[in-house]
């Protein structure tokens, strides 16, 4: 049997009821753990410094993982309780025929998401090739991602709730900690050797606020929005799934954006994240290592894009739609400029960001959706998100883009939800 069933709109309880039970607190703390983890994260977090001083960039690394990771485990409580898929969740919240819109839209983000995830495997590979050998060759990046593509396809073909309790719980999560806390430890040393009262009370430039570095640190949790209900509908219980969910990546979050600012503070002047962690000892093993745990942030891409397939078209098997994301993915990645079709893909993701605003405003209590084939009241409460999103840092550059479009969608929503529930009890007061 499949190991996510189709579900609609109209039938959550039967579908609640069909789906395997089967993750606990620790199952869901190691995948949210595990998906936290990865060179992109690093790098992003480089980013914060020197426009902040070392103190003020951890704060808000933080601050920002515990908010951006606690929007996500909210996410995953709600999907847990009601059985839905993000594809399920989008349905009762814009309506059956409008939500296949942004169910598109993720599919193809996706799709995109898991080429660059496989770039930058492969440019990490090809990194790690030459510093063994000191061989470089152009074929040598085509070879790698024919590689992690394959390594993709073969794990698309199998079950996800096997992967996930089997592999990363009990052997790819040590794993992973362990070469973080290698290369925690190599990077704090050298920082002491170089001096580290001067690293951390160095001031910053004054190039980035507190507020606009909270958004940056939460741009991977909330990200991840999208795909956490594919997962978290799994779980055998909403407050365990929300705890799992929230530590895990939380910890993740925090740990590789405050590793980036400590690795970019002591690198030497024009190199790069992935050749500094390749210099310090022990970091082949450890990038190496993290490469690996890479996969799982493709492979959580390419198993979330099925699912929503399967949404839209459930004659084909879950297993058949994760196969053709691998196939169509590493075509991208050997094809496409995938590092100048960035922008366009976080474009992509700007719409998630207010469209699980709403989501989370609709669907938390008792309250059961909609069954119309356009939500018109939280359909336009998300395009307000969307525009909030892409205006906010023209009119108030300090504020970012994900806070204000959550904040009016989270707003308007619950608004919207008390005036709809307003409405029900009025009309049950007169059909008493």
């Amino acid at each position: 049997m499949a190991d996510i069933q189709h579900d609609s709109s109209s039938s959550s309880s039967s579908t609640a009821g069909s789906l395997p039970r089967v993750f606990g607190l620790r199952d869901h703390a190691a995948l949210w753990f595990s998906l936290g983890v990865g060179l992109l994260v690093m790098q992003v977090g480089a980013y914060l410094v020197p426009a902040m001083g070392t103190q003020a960039a951890l704060l808000a690394i933080v601050v920002g993982s515990i908010v951006g990771a606690g929007l996500l485990a909210w996410t995953a409580q709600i999907a847990c309780e009601r059985g839905l898929s993000s594809a399920g969740l989008m349905s009762i919240t814009l309506g059956r025929n409008f939500a296949r819109l942004p169910v598109v839209l993720n599919i193809v983000q996706l799709l995109g998401w898991t080429a660059f995830e496989l770039v930058v495997m492969r440019d990490g590979s090809a990194a790690i090739v030459k510093q063994i050998s000191g061989f470089e060759a152009a074929w040598v990046p085509y070879a790698a991602t024919l590689l992690w593509g394959g390594v993709l396809l073969a794990l698309a073909r199998g079950s996800m709730l096997t992967l996930v309790r089997r592999f990363i719980g009990r052997f790819g999560l040590p794993l992973v900690i362990a070469s973080l806390l290698w290369l925690s430890w190599q990077f704090i040393g050298l920082a002491q050797t170089q001096g580290f009262e001067a690293f951390w009370n160095r001031p910053g430039s004054g190039g980035m606020s507190t507020i606009a570095a909270v958004d940056l640190v939460m741009a991977m949790p909330v990200s991840w929005l999208p795909l956490v209900a594919d997962y978290a509908r799994h779980g055998k219980a909403g407050s365990s799934t929300r705890r799992g969910t929230w530590l895990g990546y939380a910890l993740a979050n925090t740990w590789c954006y405050g590793l980036g600012v400590l690795v970019v503070s002591v690198a030497q002047p024009g190199a790069d994240l992935v050749t500094t962690l390749l210099l310090a000892q022990g970091g082949l093993i450890a990038l190496g290592l993290i490469l690996v745990d890479e996969m799982d942030n493709a492979y959580g891409d390419v198993h979330s894009g099925a699912v929503s397939l399967n949404f839209l078209s459930p004659r084909r098997s879950l297993a058949g739609w994760g196969m053709v994301m691998a196939l169509a993915s590493t075509a991208a990645a050997m094809v496409l400029p995938m590092h100048s079709l960035e922008p366009f893909l976080l474009m992509l993701s700007s719409i998630f960001v207010p469209l699980f605003g709403v989501v989370i405003s609709q669907l938390s209590g008792q309250t059961r959706g909609h069954d119309a084939a356009i939500a018109w009241g939280p359909a336009l409460v998300w395009l307000v998100g969307i525009a909030t999103f892409h205006l906010s840092p023209m009119a108030f550059p300090d504020l970012g883009s994900a806070i204000p479009s959550l904040v009016v969608t989270l707003g308007l929503g619950a608004l919207l939800r008390l005036r709809a529930d307003a409405g029900s009890a009025q009309v049950a007061g007169v059909a008493e």
